[in-house]
């Protein structure tokens, strides 16, 4: 099978995962983008947040038309995130590939873990200021290091130290992706020759159409039943990461 399809495959299940649930399906590319399309990890991660971006982006657009985005909040808990995305994008260039891969491994099993519990319930309580900038400058740091949009994170976040409702939630952690993942993205521009763009662009291409699929598929299969079928999937991917890390 030809790079290209691989590619198309990979990045229309990403964005199914990713409009189905509303974020975890960026944790999927860079698997993908490694053990099926060839890449290195400090490769896969830079191709990754480019993914990310693109997806998020068209995401956000989609949520603000529907007035889903609070514009002011999600800015300054973005702008927490600026530094430490762009200082950590600037360490993982520097890390060994062993490393990286089992960090991914278990960012990947905390996001499996995390989905198969209960979400947030009830009253988050009142909003801590040092809170939200300690949540957005960690999130910042993982989408940095990892080149994943945390949306997974994000979300968790703005529900419990925001006290968004979770259509707000979901909204605009879109837009403290894009601004984490973009601010990343450009902190690595050096590292961007080692990225195959010819299997990059139509993985980005493929899992921005396939996030418009995954919204209709929400609407149509249990939302509870789709999240532990991912989380289950995620537990496998992140245990095939972690034994090739330490062999």
């Amino acid at each position: 099978m030809s790079a290209l399809i691989l590619a198309l495959a990979a990045g229309a299940v990403v964005g199914l995962a990713l409009g189905a649930l509303g974020g975890g399906g960026s944790v999927l590319a860079i698997p993908a983008l490694i053990y099926l399309l060839g890449l290195g990890p400090a490769a896969a991660t830079t191709a990754s947040l480019f993914i990310v971006t693109a997806t998020s982006a068209t995401a956000l657009y989609a949520h603000a038309r529907a007035g889903h985005v609070r514009w002011k909040a999600g800015a300054a808990f973005a702008a927490a995130g600026v530094v430490p995305a762009a200082v950590a994008g600037l360490a993982a260039t520097r890390l060994p590939q062993a490393v990286l891969t089992a960090a991914f491994a278990a960012l990947a099993a905390l996001a499996a873990v995390r989905m198969l519990r209960p979400g947030p319930q009830g009253a988050p309580g009142e909003v801590r200021p040092l809170r939200a900038g300690g949540a957005g400058a960690g999130l910042g740091a993982v989408t940095g290091l990892l080149g994943v949009g945390g949306g997974f994170l994000a979300v968790p976040a703005l529900v419990t130290v925001l006290a968004f409702e979770m259509q707000a939630a979901v909204g605009t952690s879109l837009l403290v992706i894009t601004v984490n993942s973009l601010t990343s993205l450009i902190t690595r521009s050096g590292g961007a020759a080692g990225v195959d763009w010819a299997v990059t662009a139509p993985f980005a291409g493929a899992a921005i159409l396939g996030a418009w699929d995954g919204k209709r598929l929400a609407a149509r299969v249990s939302g509870s039943g789709l999240q532990r079928l991912f989380a289950w999937v995620l537990l496998a991917v992140a245990a095939f990461m972690l034994a090739d890390a330490l062999t």
